[in-house]
């Protein structure tokens, strides 16, 4: 049997056997780390409408913006860990922040625990719409004649997958680019459509709809395959910038404590959501994957994927800030 089906066959079977703690349990609060309006809050707020019909329970989204996650994850672990508070975040705050910060004011392994995971996506490139610029290559060319090699790429926080792709896209083609860095995917976008930054990295679902509505225009995806919703638009692969064939996740944590039953709950309840069609189509259409992880699949994936920007990082010289 497909390993994806069985995980479905199990998590219908653990929503059915833990009813407890759907009926006396006090709202459900999903902390966000980036501000409303960006990607990860779209959603989040998908996710928490349907979850809170299956547990039976409210299920809040807050939003605790700030350096890039790191004020949610030093909320989350200063919750109880009761199964009322929840962080959905990407591979950012988990598996990255916590290697380019000295004091990040959390450490993953020692103080959360993994629910489940839902889905991966890409990171993409893409440039505003006042700018001439069509392709990747018309950019870069158009950085070298109009602004003599010089330009700054707006990123959603500092030292974050963007910092380090705006770093290497410049050594690649001999351009002085200087990353900029927002309070999230939100404020970046709002000054890329007031054509007060040429350019910005960001995650696929931040930046699609401006995309298909021709307000702003992605050039390039990471990864080493294509989009299925922006199948013209070439991956960094193609263009010969390597080194980020690794696809970042989403996935939910909760305080270290949390009890097992909640977590084996939430986890089935989330693996049921994901595939209930009109919220895959809606996962999909703004970019991502949908990819159902048990608590202990999203580990390995968090583990991993640590593993891999460790490399990253120290290869790039990166001192931790």
């Amino acid at each position: 049997m497909h390993l994806t089906r069985r995980y479905l066959l199990a998590a219908a079977a653990a929503l059915g056997s833990l009813p407890a703690w759907a009926s006396d349990s006090k709202p459900l609060r999903v902390l966000v780390g980036f501000p409303p309006g960006g990607g990860t809050d779209a959603i989040a707020r998908l996710l928490a409408d349907k979850l809170k019909d299956l547990l039976g329970r409210a299920v809040v989204v807050e939003n605790r913006a700030g350096a890039g996650g790191q004020l949610a994850a030093q909320t989350l672990k200063n919750a109880e860990a009761d199964g009322s508070t929840l962080f959905i975040t990407h591979d950012h705050t988990i598996s990255i922040l916590p290697q380019v910060v000295k004091n990040p004011g959390f450490d993953p392994d020692k103080d959360f625990v993994a629910v489940g995971g839902f889905a991966s996506f890409v990171n993409c490139f893409a440039v505003s719409g006042g700018t001439p610029v069509k392709s990747f290559d018309e950019y870069v060319q158009w950085v070298k004649t109009k602004n003599e090699g010089k330009s700054a790429v707006g990123i959603p926080a500092p030292a974050s997958t963007p910092e380090f792709l705006v770093k290497l896209i410049g050594q690649r083609y001999q351009l002085d680019l200087v990353a900029a860095p927002y309070r999230g995917s939100a404020p970046l976008i709002a000054d890329m459509l007031g054509n007060q930054i040429p350019a910005g990295i960001g995650s696929v679902p931040d930046f699609i709809e401006n995309h298909r509505a021709g307000k702003l225009r992605v050039v390039a995806v990471l990864g080493t395959q294509r989009q299925a919703q922006l199948p013209d638009v070439p991956t960094f692969d193609e263009l010969g910038v390597k080194g980020f064939e690794d696809l970042p996740y989403y996935g939910f944590f909760a305080p270290k404590g949390t009890p097992a039953a909640f977590i084996q709950q939430f986890s089935a309840a989330l693996a049921k959501v994901v595939q209930m069609p009109d919220v895959k189509q809606q996962l999909t259409t703004m970019g991502l994957t949908v990819d159902a992880m048990t608590p202990e699949q999203l580990t390995r994936r968090e583990h991993a994927y640590t593993a891999a920007w460790k490399r990253i990082i120290g290869e790039s010289g990166f001192k931790p800030q």
